[in-house]
């Protein structure tokens, strides 16, 4: 299966730049897989389309202030993204810099007052870093200097503002760790998950800490070569036998995004959902037999990327590019901050 069959002519118009001004207040496009028919409706009247008795699945992710720009020894400006912990004593962090010709092993870069600095101490053969900081307490002075990390395309066209602490975090965020917002809970405010409580639906808390691998671009044409980078993830006992519950009853599991849909899938052992705290490289593509989620909600994705591949596995390629292309006639908002799909 080849990436190009997975573009489309995305007009840069259309791509949202800053969040609405009422989150649930977007669009919403619903797919029903069995009839091919679309509909257009609000998030706001999304309780419309759940059932009593379904489970919906929120990842309750934070997402940290984990982009910095510092100096290396020559004062050249450096971009910092830090993606993962690796290691505690010393604190090392796996990030992606930039420009990646200015850094070698051994730079420092320094921050702030240039008082303090992490050094590079190694390259992955997937063009990430590894820095090494000297001690706890200057990491957390370093901390300080941190801001929101906005996708690149937003990046381009404006600064970070204060008010993205709130707007690019989902209502219910609970566990730092992501280095992107998952986006599909965006347009959740706490009395829209209320009024679908209230129909009967079950609200469950998953996590996965969005990192490199969900945004990680496909340099390959047969998308079968690629490879997703770790993310971590956690299912607590309590959710998985929530879940397993409604399955074997016959109850719909409804993820609210791509990342709660690999979590789910994850962590799928013999039939049964395990609860478990692991980390996940599944990448999900056309063919691929899902074996928790009856339906998902997300948003529009950027083409060619893991997070579009994922929903056309679910949705069916030609049917989801078909709805995109409604889409794009209706003038929908897409990608983080636009509008959303439920694909049922």
């Amino acid at each position: 299966m080849k990436l190009s069959d997975f573009d489309y002519n995305l007009p840069e118009e259309l791509i949202a730049l800053e969040p609405i001004q009422k989150r649930d207040n977007a669009k919403l496009m619903v797919l029903d897989r069995c009839s091919q028919k679309i509909e257009h409706s609000n998030f706001f009247e999304i309780g419309k389309y759940f059932r009593k008795g379904d489970v919906l699945i929120l990842n309750n992710t934070k997402v940290v202030p984990a982009r910095f720009f510092g100096e290396n020894e020559k004062k050249a400006k450096i971009e910092i993204l830090l993606l993962k912990k690796k290691s505690e004593a010393p604190i090392i962090f796996e990030a992606l810099l930039k420009p990646g010709k200015k850094i070698k092993i051994g730079n420092k870069i320094q921050f702030g007052n240039n008082a303090i600095y992490g050094t590079v101490i190694a390259r992955s053969e997937t063009g990430t870093w590894d820095i090494q900081f000297a001690s706890s307490s200057e990491f957390a002075e370093i901390s300080k200097f941190g801001e929101m990390p906005l996708p690149p395309y937003i990046m381009k066209h404006r600064k970070v503002l204060q008010d993205d602490k709130i707007n690019y975090q989902t209502t219910y965020a609970k566990h730092n760790g992501a280095i992107a917002a998952p986006t599909a809970g965006l347009h959740w405010t706490p009395e829209l998950l209320d009024k679908v409580k209230k129909i009967g639906v079950k609200v469950l808390e998953i996590t996965l800490h969005i990192g490199y691998g969900t945004f990680k671009p496909i340099i390959v044409e047969d998308i079968e070569n690629h490879k997703m980078h770790e993310e971590q993830y956690e299912i607590t006992e309590e959710i998985a036998y929530e879940i397993n519950s409604a399955k074997k009853s016959g109850r719909r599991v409804i993820a609210n995004g791509t990342s709660a849909v690999r979590t789910l899938e994850s962590s799928v052992q013999q039939g049964k959902l395990e609860y478990k705290k692991d980390w996940s490289n599944l990448f999900i593509y056309p063919g691929y037999k899902f074996k928790v989620v009856d339906a998902m909600i997300t948003n529009f994705h950027i083409p060619k990327s893991t997070v579009l591949i994922l929903t056309c596995a679910f949705a069916g390629k030609d049917f989801l590019l078909n709805a995109y292309q409604e889409a794009i006639k209706n003038h929908y908002r897409f990608l983080s901050f636009g509008d959303a799909t439920f694909v049922v």
